[in-house]
């Protein structure tokens, strides 16, 4: 037996028009489906599948929580996770996607595998920047981070995070101008 066989739903085999599944996506799974942003979670599926002719539709609702890498301090956070997806499913010779939520899966077959698609739904619903909440950054990498950004010790703001940037910045950088570009603009306004 397969490390995903219980994802797999038999669609050929429906005796009824609706169906519903459970699943629990935990660290196991997130380990074995080996994906790059998500390694461990707990995350609660219901999926429902409901026949209709030749096409099946799955409605997917996922909610939990994953850990993930903070951008900032690169210690794992907690990330909550709400999503609800649909794939259509229909029969055809062979496997193919078409669009954005149509699958084709061959008609001998008639099952299709779900782990991947859950894994994809969960991972999706990841806003791109994820940073812990203010002050829960591990302290000595956000220390070590602020101290090399940096060019000045009146960068750094009260609350040890990055400065934002302040409008006297550009008047600053044209008082430190090094005094040879000057001749080099000279150069240029001669030609």
């Amino acid at each position: 037996m397969g490390k995903f066989d219980k994802y797999k739903i038999d669609l050929r085999g429906m005796q009824v028009d609706f169906c519903k599944y459970d699943f629990l996506l935990d660290n196991t799974f997130f380990a074995n489906i080996d994906g790059p942003e998500i390694q461990k979670g707990k995350v609660d599926v219901e999926l429902s599948v409901k026949r209709s002719s030749h096409v099946f539709e799955l409605t997917f609702n996922t909610e939990g929580l994953v850990w993930i890498p903070c951008d900032r301090c690169l210690d794992d956070m907690e990330q909550p996770v709400t999503t609800s997806d649909k794939l259509m499913v229909k029969f055809g010779y062979e496997y193919a996607e078409e669009g954005d939520n149509l699958i084709i899966i061959p008609e001998d077959e008639g099952e299709i595998n779900v782990a991947w698609f859950l894994y994809e739904f969960v991972a999706l619903s990841i806003p791109m920047k994820h940073v812990h909440a203010p002050g829960k950054c591990n302290k000595a990498v956000t220390s070590k981070l602020n101290k090399h950004l940096r060019t000045t010790p009146d960068d750094e703001n009260e609350e040890g995070d990055f400065d934002s940037g302040d409008d006297n910045t550009i008047e600053d950088d044209n008082e430190r101008i090094d005094p040879r570009w000057n001749d080099l603009k000279e150069i240029l306004d001669n030609n």
